[in-house]
Formats: C-alpha cells, sequence, structure tokens
C-alpha cells in the first residue's frame, strides 16, 4: 500500500517510494501497488501513488472501485498485460455486467461532479479539526493521513474511545491498538466533521 491502512494510517517518508522504485527499476522487479484502500479518490487523488511522483507497474482495486457491490480488478502497464491472453487471468468478482458498469459511473460521478477535490479540501478541513483535539488532549500523540483516510494516534488503547463513538451514533474503528482511523464517505460535510470532532472532544 502506498500508504498503510490496517498498518496504522502510515505515510511513506519523504524519498520513501522513489527508493523503491529505483530498486526495482535497478533490479527488473515489478512494483505492485495494493490501492484497494487507498484508491478511487480516497487520499484528495483517484490514485494515492500520483501524490508520490512515481508510478507502480501493476495496480490493485476494489472495494470503492464498485462503491458497495462486489468487483476487483489489476491494472498493469501494457508491456505486462500483453503477457496475458483472454481468459488467463480470471475473478470470480472481476467484472460483471452489473458491477462493472457501477464501476463506470463511480468514476463518471467522482470525476464529473469533483468529489475527489472535495476529499482534498474537506480532508484538509477534517485533519485540522484532529489537530485541534490533539493540541488540547494529551492523551493524542499524532495525527496523520491524507484526504480522507486519517488517523489519530493514542497513547493509550483506543477500543473503549470506538465504543463511546459508536454509542453516539459514529462509527470508527481503531487499528494496531492504539490509532483511530477514519475513513469516512467521500461527500462528507464540514458539519458532520464537527459533529464528530465535537463527540470526540468530549470523550477524550
Amino acid at each position: 500500500e502506498p500508504i498503510q491502512g490496517e498498518g496504522g494510517v502510515i505515510c511513506p517518508d519523504p524519498g520513501y517510494l522513489d527508493a523503491i522504485r529505483k530498486l526495482c527499476n535497478d533490479t527488473g522487479t515489478l512494483l505492485v501497488f495494493d490501492e484497494i484502500q487507498t484508491g478511487i479518490g480516497r487520499t484528495g487523488k483517484l490514485f494515492a501513488y500520483q501524490h508520490f511522483g512515481i508510478e507502480p507497474d501493476i495496480m490493485t482495486l476494489a472495494k470503492a472501485l464498485g462503491n458497495g457491490l462486489p468487483i476487483g480488478a489489476m491494472l498493469a502497464r501494457e508491456q505486462i498485460m500483453s503477457a496475458f491472453t483472454p481468459g488467463a487471468h480470471a475473478s470470480t468478482f472481476g467484472g460483471t455486467p452489473i458491477v462493472t458498469a457501477a464501476a463506470s459511473e463511480t468514476l463518471r460521478i467522482l470525476t464529473e461532479e469533483k468529489i475527489i477535490e472535495h476529499c482534498q479540501e474537506i480532508g484538509a478541513y477534517f485533519k485540522e479539526q484532529l489537530l485541534r483535539l490533539k493540541s488540547k488532549h494529551d492523551v493524542v500523540e499524532n495525527v496523520r493521513g491524507m484526504g480522507l483516510l486519517l488517523g489519530m494516534k493514542l497513547k493509550i488503547k483506543g477500543e473503549s474511545i470506538v465504543n463511546a463513538c459508536m454509542e453516539k451514533g459514529f462509527l470508527i474503528n481503531c487499528v494496531q491498538e492504539d490509532i483511530l482511523r477514519f475513513i469516512p464517505p467521500l461527500i462528507i460535510s464540514k458539519s458532520e466533521i464537527d459533529a464528530l470532532t465535537a463527540c470526540l472532544d468530549a470523550i477524550l
């Protein structure tokens, strides 16, 4: 993953992915990015790798691609894909007519209705609000992430906070025991973010 999700919303250090790309080029190794969680606008660009100025050789997509319908996809450079013949690579959920139509419409809406730009702008606002909470509450160690893939690392375990938020009607989750992860719908509004951060403020 160009940004680790389950690993704790970890963004790569500057130059890290460039070094990986160079290593792959030097050794003839294919660079594969898993963009299942980070892709389709989640980080404020269509694909997360676009933040870092490099391109993978192969990329996997799913989840948001079908906007709730089951679909998976593998994209690759033309010279790699030319190794496949029709039927050589298959997937149970890879491309039925209904879900493929849904994926096509999802991509159209993302671009034509400027959902990706909204994700970038509202994600920056969300991160600002989480950083404001960090400045108020010593229990918060740091805030990280891009777009609407954000994490808040705590100095305590996060399960009780997740449960308290759920009781108030907010669904968040905790990864690596102490990192609250926020992956809301890309159409989330400022008022909804304000409601969540007010809830977190009271809980923290």
